[in-house]
């Protein structure tokens, strides 16, 4: 498991215990500055290629998506998945990949999800919590958020991934898999349309690139450097284009809000509408296209038109009396169990 350094003096860092086999999983938190008469949490999910440090945390010329959040009176926290960022390694991603089935899908994710949620509940008190979720990490969330709707209080989807028709059978990866740089830079301009410009600056990726390299304290011994990840949001997504998702959007009761990019490849407006269509039971939907923004609009230009949507839909106000209505289990966070080891250093 890598050194995970603290990106801000004030940030904390816990160790949870993650499942039965004794993996522990990474979070980080920040409190505002200025935290408000009443608190309001939300817990980040990141999706198939890079933890939170690379994404709500990272700052770009010294602000982060976490930074904006902070000052809309948010504590904002992030999970690395278990083979992500500051989280264990599955002890399959020491083995070859072969032969092994797809490490870190949905449902053993979304139990992870949970370890999470009930941990940052318990440290603060309170019954419910929201949800920032990127990507795949849609899919977790997904089921997270219908199995314990007492928990949640409103989720954004951004750039979530949704079920297509096409029924083809997807191909079956291997456990996990290794990411260059390179493969990185061309998801950041592969959308982007041949007669406009850059969405993600040179400058801004140089600073980017190698602290993802430093996510994977290996990256630097293999030939390209790469990170080696699970390769289960990745079987997902496949399977998810292919037919199958891997959660069902009508568990769903809180209020979620759609945010996604006018480039994005892998959420077309058909994507958007079957989700936003599929979210049967939730009680407020939004769907919100963002222009000149692909599917990694949180590190792109247009990364503060997703931050004022999202805090704007995460404040509520909008049916106040409809989602109380819709979450009638309340919660004792009394009955939370609350385990970790803080990191101090």
């Amino acid at each position: 498991m890598p050194q995970t350094p603290k990106l801000d003096s004030r940030e904390a860092h816990f160790l949870i215990p993650g499942d039965t086999r004794g993996l522990y999983l990474f979070l980080r938190h920040l409190a505002p500055a200025s935290p408000p008469s009443a608190p309001k949490i939300v817990l980040y999910v990141h999706g198939a290629t890079f933890p939170s440090a690379l994404s709500i945390a990272h700052r770009f010329d010294g602000h982060s998506w976490r930074d904006d959040l902070n000052a809309a009176g948010f504590d904002v926290w992030g999970l690395d998945f278990a083979g992500f960022g500051g989280s264990d390694r599955y002890p399959e991603m020491s083995l070859s990949p072969e032969g092994q089935p797809p490490l870190g899908r949905a449902e053993e994710a979304s139990g992870q999800i949970e370890k999470a949620a009930c941990f940052i509940l318990a440290h603060h008190g309170l019954p419910r919590l929201s949800i920032i979720a990127h990507s795949w990490g849609s899919m977790p969330a997904g089921r997270f958020v219908g199995d314990h709707p007492q928990l949640v209080d409103r989720v954004v989807f951004f750039a979530p991934i949704a079920r297509r028709s096409n029924r083809s059978k997807p191909p079956v990866l291997p456990a996990w898999r290794l990411v260059s740089l390179d493969e990185q830079r061309n998801r950041f301009a592969e959308d982007v349309p041949a007669n406009q410009s850059a969405v993600l600056s040179r400058h801004h990726f140089d600073e980017w690139g190698p602290l993802y390299l430093e996510t994977d304290s290996e990256s630097r011994t293999r030939s390209p450097e790469s990170v080696k990840i699970p390769n289960g949001p990745t079987q997902e997504i496949a399977e998810a284009h292919a037919g199958h998702l891997a959660y069902d959007p009508a568990f769903i009761t809180a209020p979620v809000a759609i945010i996604r990019g006018e480039w994005d490849s892998l959420v077309t407006d058909d994507d958007a509408h079957w989700l936003f269509q599929a979210l049967k039971r939730s009680v407020i939907k939004r769907d919100v296209k963002i222009s000149k923004a692909t599917h990694l609009m949180h590190l792109e230009q247009s990364r503060f038109a997703l931050y004022r949507e999202a805090h704007t839909f995460l404040n509520g106000g909008d049916d106040s009396a409809a989602v109380e209505n819709a979450n009638t289990e309340k919660l004792d966070p009394s009955n939370l169990q609350l385990t970790a080891q803080e990191i101090t250093a």
